[in-house]
């Protein structure tokens, strides 16, 4: 009797199954009938072609191997995602290279090029919801089709004489991977990166191994915890000396210098934890699993937050021992601001950088004196107050100039103004706020405003039109703070 009762239930879970099975396959013509091309874009007012939609990717695997002679990379990279709506055909963001093979869960695809738009047709429509993968085998030297694109701190992959540094704000990362290149779809990473011997790779997240090879190369393997940004993923590549503590809380401190520079910058950067423990207790706990610093052993007229691992030029070493710790926290407190709560539109930058900037000033009046606040706000209101200088206002500054002085300096003027209007306890609890309800997400400059009204209890929309819009400078308050 037992042995008919296992049989009876096999076949009822054998109907089941084939049941569910044949719905499925009558189904799916039918979700497939529904599916559309993936815009090219994510609707960034100011790019509108930057980005792409219709999946949100999850993680990328770069496994690539750099020639040093060449400045070629060579190798696949590729990116699980999932489908926000039925597509007939899905975009990526790429520039240049020669494209060997290309294939979507494994099935060779294919696909055309539009200068930066990859316009990929998988065999198969995929339906909404269906977790997929792309890959895309090629090679290339970065930056052979880019004519000036952008900025100094936006080419992505750059050659110096002795290394390599990736800076990629706002758009360079397509500029040396396939990728969905706009922050409003952030994923994981992996970095499988092989170099000849003599050089040292470091990029976001942990190193995971280290795998010495019979070729006289080296293979170093990254892993990232949290989810990225696309223009904040690095990969640099130098005769790096290796410099490891803990900061607050046991968070690993790793930071890569040229060899000849290591020991002057191991004192420039040595107020580091110092700078991590002040912003935690003012912001909240550091978002991430490390952080660390890389110097590329070339002058640099910039410094980028990196995620993890900010990326500075030799440079940082030279003059005034303040200017270097102002960098240095400007880019640590991006971690916070602009890092882990990122911008949903690149209009809104200055959420980024004017906190940055204003956090540098924060971490000055903490290590030197109220009298030091005062007078760099100062001299920053004289800069951007003054017509020839051309800054704009912070808010929605213009498409071909993102990044002018109005977003930084006038930017943390606004803080600074806000401050000096709810008073301290008030101003602290809006960012602390402002911070833990948007850690991990993205926003616009209205987020900021409904937190700073709700901690305040008042109106504030006056005071940030006259800050953040107005062509016209507000008056500089009293410099007096209350609690």
């Amino acid at each position: 009797m037992a042995d008919v009762n296992r049989q009876k239930g096999f076949a009822m879970r054998y109907r089941l199954v084939l049941v569910l099975f044949l719905s499925l396959w009558m189904v799916s013509p039918l979700l497939a009938q529904d599916a559309v091309p993936g815009s090219d874009g994510v609707g960034d007012e100011y790019f509108p072609s930057l980005g792409n939609s219709g999946y949100d990717a999850q993680h990328y695997t770069l496994e690539l191997s750099w020639d040093a002679e060449s400045n070629e990379i060579s190798g696949t990279v590729t990116m699980r995602a999932l489908t926000t709506e039925s597509l007939s055909s899905f975009n990526l963001d790429f520039l240049g290279f020669t494209i060997e093979a290309l294939t979507v869960n494994g099935v060779a695809t294919r696909y055309q090029r539009d200068e930066r738009e990859l316009i990929i047709t998988p065999p198969q429509p995929l339906v909404n919801r269906e977790a997929f993968e792309v890959a895309i085998t090629y090679a290339g030297v970065p930056g052979e089709d880019v004519d000036d694109y952008y900025d100094v701190f936006a080419r992505g992959w750059t050659r110096y004489n002795t290394g390599v540094y990736v800076a990629s704000q706002p758009s360079g990362a397509s500029l040396w991977y396939p990728v969905n290149d706009h922050p409003q779809d952030r994923a994981t990473y992996t970095f499988i990166i092989t170099v000849p011997d003599r050089y040292v790779v470091a990029a976001n997240g942990m190193l995971q191994t280290v795998v010495d090879r019979p070729d006289k190369t080296t293979t170093y393997t990254w892993e990232t915890r949290d989810p990225v940004a696309s223009y904040l993923v690095t990969v640099n590549i130098g005769d790096f000396v290796v410099q490891t503590m803990d900061g607050p809380g046991g968070i690993p401190i790793r930071n890569y210098f040229p060899e000849d520079q290591a020991d002057t910058l191991i004192r420039v950067f040595s107020p580091t934890t110092d700078m991590m423990a002040y912003f935690e207790a003012i912001f909240g706990p550091y978002p991430f699993e490390a952080y660390g610093v890389v110097v590329a052993d070339r002058t640099l007229p910039f410094a980028l937050e990196t995620q993890t691992l900010s990326l500075f030029g030799s440079n940082v070493g030279l003059g005034r021992r303040y200017d270097a710790e102002n960098v240095m926290a400007h880019e640590l407190a991006h971690q916070w601001f602009g890092n882990s709560v990122s911008l949903a539109q690149w209009k809104d930058i200055w959420l980024n950088e004017g906190f940055a900037t204003y956090a540098a000033v924060l971490w000055e009046e903490h290590r030197y004196g109220r009298a030091s606040l005062i007078n760099t706000m100062n001299d920053y209101y004289l800069i951007f107050s003054n017509p020839a200088a051309g800054f704009t206002a912070p808010g929605a500054p213009p498409e071909d100039d993102l990044f002018n002085g109005g977003v930084y300096l006038r930017g943390a003027w606004t803080l600074h103004a806000l401050r000096l209007l709810v008073g301290d306890n008030a101003f602290y609890d809006i960012l602390q706020t402002y911070y833990q309800r948007f850690q991990g997400s993205t926003v616009t400059t209205d987020d900021f405003i409904n937190v700073a009204e709700e901690v305040y209890g008042q109106d504030l929309n006056a005071f940030f039109n006259g800050w953040l819009y107005a062509e016209k400078v507000p008056p500089k308050p009293s410099m007096r703070t209350r609690p």
